[in-house]
């Protein structure tokens, strides 16, 4: 069994949004972290894909920190404010699933929202892997961007989930990212966005392009955004038309 078959196995039963490319292009980067590198994850819910990334960089003896207040707010679609019962149930599920998944010694949890003091304060200035799956909401989401992305080191990589399909986490972007000459656009697996962090800035024309690229995915996110708008109208045979069927799951990922 390859390395890959065995983390999708460790996750099968774990609950998340993670579809099994996502969690295949997760595994790869995480493999490609130098060793004694850096993995910084923002947002885990119930750990699924915090195994994807302990399992691919289990040969690289790389940090793995994951960052979640665990609040019982932004856990899923339409889910924003915080329940305390909810957030302890996902807390316990998290630290169990790691235990079951043989990965509990390699994740180091910050229980806090990422802007706090407590989460800056344990990841160090340079991170070699970025996986941003935290508040969707545009304030929240450009702000990881800015702050968590300008920790990430040059040559690193950044995979941001929800891309071109929250408005949000869009909308950050394409303030923060689409026009950078430092970070190029590398492609997604739904909406598992990633970048690169380049060496050195991109010249005018290829900085057109990348931005170009990522301009491309809009009518993607629009199909999405009307997908959206089916569900929550109880139009789900409308959106079967528009391609999301029921092995989607419940929300366009």
């Amino acid at each position: 069994m390859s390395a890959l078959a065995v983390a999708l196995e460790a996750v099968r039963g774990v609950e998340g949004w993670l579809t099994p490319a996502q969690a295949a292009r997760l595994h790869a980067r995480a493999a490609l972290v130098p060793a004694g590198g850096t993995i910084v994850e923002i947002g885990s819910f119930r750990g699924r894909s915090a195994i994807v990334l302990a399992l691919g960089s289990a040969n690289r003896d790389a940090r793995l920190l994951c960052i979640d207040p665990h609040a019982g707010s932004d856990r899923g679609p339409q889910e924003y404010a915080a329940d305390e019962a909810l957030g302890d149930a996902d807390a316990r599920a998290f630290h169990d699933n790691l235990r079951a998944a043989g990965v509990a010694d390699r994740v180091e949890h910050v229980r806090a929202f990422s802007d706090a003091p407590q989460a800056r304060g344990a990841a160090p200035q340079r991170i070699d892997l970025l996986y941003v799956d935290g508040a969707h909401r545009y304030g929240p989401a450009l702000a990881d961007l800015t702050d968590w992305g300008g920790r990430v080191a040059p040559g690193g990589r950044m995979l941001v989930h929800d891309s071109f399909s929250s408005v949000g986490v869009t909308l950050a972007i394409l303030r923060r990212l689409a026009g950078s000459a430092t970070w190029r656009y590398a492609g997604r697996d739904g909406s598992l966005g990633e970048w690169e962090r380049l060496d050195a800035p991109l010249r005018p024309v290829a900085r057109a392009r990348n931005a170009a690229r990522q301009v491309a995915q809009l009518p993607w996110f629009a199909r999405n955004a009307v997908v959206k708008v089916l569900i929550l109208l109880r139009l789900r045979p409308v959106a079967r038309l528009l391609g999301h069927g029921p092995h989607d799951g419940p929300w366009p990922y």
